[in-house]
Formats: structure tokens, C-alpha cells, sequence
């Protein structure tokens, strides 16, 4: 049997929420799953996501291959990354070491990621101001 981790759409129409699931590749998207690995509420800013992480990893021990989308979700978290530590044969302790390397680096992207949303929210709202100014004249 070959199982994926993929998405399993939930949620009422127009309003998708989804959850992470390992489920038999022949199964239907929302058909019988093996085990819930989380959820992925893309309707949130920032979208919301909540994983059992050492159950993917698991998962992708065994064989699991995850579709894109999983894929980028458990990037964004960092289990790809520990798996290929592990995968690697490394230690724990190493292992924990360049996790918390990892996670140094993603909060130094968001900073960044936040100050260039602001610039851009500030160079909008200048041009809204001086387009004012010309539409009454």
C-alpha cells in the first residue's frame, strides 16, 4: 500500500480548512484516512497550521511520499529538515542544535518579511495621499 500525506478538504463551501492526513494513494480526497498528522487553515493571516511533528516524521520513515503542498507545510515547519538530519544519521543533540539554528534564521526572514510589508504599505498609502490632493483640483 502506498500512502501519500496529503490534504483533506473540511469546511463549509467557499470556506476550505484542511486537514493533513496519511491516507492510501488510492483512496478518494476526503475518503478514509490512516492518521490526522494536523491542520491547514489557509483563510487565516498568517495562515494557520498545527502539525504533529514527530508523527510526520513517522510517516515519512516509512515511506510516505507527500503531495506539494504537504510538502511546503512541513518545509515551513522544519520536519523536512529533521528528517534528512536523521535520514543523514545524525545524533540527536546535533540534530536539536541545527533546529534551533534553523529556527533562528526563519525569525530573522519574518522580520524581514514584516518591515518589507510595512514599507509597502506606507509607500501605498503615500501615493493614495497624493493622488487626493489632484483629484480635487
Amino acid at each position: 500500500m502506498a500512502v501519500r500525506l496529503r490534504l483533506r478538504r473540511m469546511g463549509k463551501k467557499k470556506q476550505p480548512f484542511y486537514r493533513i492526513v496519511a491516507i492510501d494513494s488510492r483512496a478518494a480526497r476526503d475518503g478514509k484516512y490512516l492518521e490526522n498528522l494536523g491542520t491547514y487553515n489557509p483563510r487565516t493571516e498568517p495562515t494557520s497550521i498545527e502539525l504533529k511533528a514527530e508523527r510526520a516524521l513517522y510517516w515519512l520513515g516509512t515511506g510516505a511520499k507527500p503531495t506539494e503542498t504537504v510538502r511546503s507545510i512541513l518545509s515551513r515547519r522544519g520536519v523536512l529538515l529533521q528528517w534528512h538530519l536523521r535520514k543523514r544519521g545524525f545524533e540527536e543533540a546535533k540534530i536539536s542544535e541545527e533546529m534551533k539554528k534553523w529556527e533562528a534564521t526563519q525569525v530573522d526572514r519574518l522580520k524581514r518579511q514584516e518591515a518589507l510589508r510595512e514599507e509597502k504599505r506606507m509607500a501605498r498609502k503615500k501615493k493614495k495621499e497624493a493622488e487626493k490632493p489632484a483629484a480635487a483640483a
